[in-house]
């Protein structure tokens, strides 16, 4: 039988579906206060409402909040209102993702909109959070990466990719870049790849999947106090592997951490 998570309050971003709604149900049953994150407060809502409504947990333990990660205010807005609501966070996991658009697309804040909604909006969502989220043991980052990033290479110079784009390629560079950000200093974490799934980002791998619920499994493992984690770490599902050699380096880190600032508008 599964630890209880009783009295642990975890957020966990793009939960409406996916691996991220697997998650989010997996942490709830287990009696953690779930915070539903969602594109927009219906979705959310809808997401919140089929959870208690399937599983017989109690409400009061899934509470829906919206933040378009596409849009950086409303990040802020959502870390504002998640610090105000929940001062003692114990989790946080960065799972929003979107596959990279076939067309070059840029957000209203300038920025490529893959790398955007799957690393900027998550570092800064992180950086807000950092006050709320507890130093105690157990406290820590979950970011749901992928395998493609071993494919990867960030374009320091171009990473919008304005010169030259390829959708393959820039969500790989987000998958990279949120795999760097795991070895960040200033919080806890680890990135997980949680398989292959049957999620709406599988036409980026292939043609078949494992159910969604088997990705949240290991989402769920390293959310879990019991599971002592290395800050950096890398798991390949449930196995602690060695992330790409670009994902490593201080250098790189300090360099990553350069460019996300200047991105989200954070210039201290």
């Amino acid at each position: 039988m599964p630890s209880t998570l009783s009295g642990r309050t975890v957020l966990v971003t793009g939960a409406t579906s996916g691996i991220g709604y697997e998650t989010a149900r997996r942490l709830a049953e287990r009696g953690a206060t779930v915070i539903l994150h969602g594109r927009t407060p219906q979705e959310a809502q809808t997401a919140a409402d089929r959870l208690i409504a399937t599983t017989g947990i109690e409400s009061a333990l899934v509470r829906p909040l919206a933040a378009d990660f596409a849009r950086l205010e409303e990040v802020e807005n959502l870390a504002h209102a998640v610090v105000l609501g929940y001062p003692h966070l114990d989790v946080l996991v960065n799972n929003a993702a979107i596959a990279a658009p076939e067309r070059h697309t840029l957000t209203v804040d300038g920025n490529e909109i893959a790398f955007q909604v799957n690393f900027l909006a998550h570092y800064l969502l992180t950086d807000l959070l950092a006050a709320a989220l507890t130093t105690d043991p157990g406290g820590r980052v979950v970011n749901v990466s992928s395998s493609l990033h071993r494919t990867a290479a960030i374009q320091w110079n171009d990473p919008h990719r304005v010169r030259r784009y390829a959708r393959l390629a820039a969500y790989a560079q987000s998958q990279l870049a949120l795999t760097v950000f795991a070895s960040d200093p200033r919080v806890t974490a680890v990135s997980v790849h949680p398989g292959v799934c049957d999620t709406g980002l599988l036409p980026l791998y292939g043609n078949e999947g494992a159910p969604a619920a088997e990705g949240a499994r290991h989402v769920v493992a390293l959310c879990d106090p019991a599971t002592e984690i290395v800050n950096g770490a890398y798991y390949d599902r449930d196995e602690r592997v060695a992330p790409a050699p670009a994902a490593t380096g201080d250098r790189t880190i300090k360099r990553l951490n350069k460019l996300a600032d200047l991105l989200v508008g954070h210039t201290a």
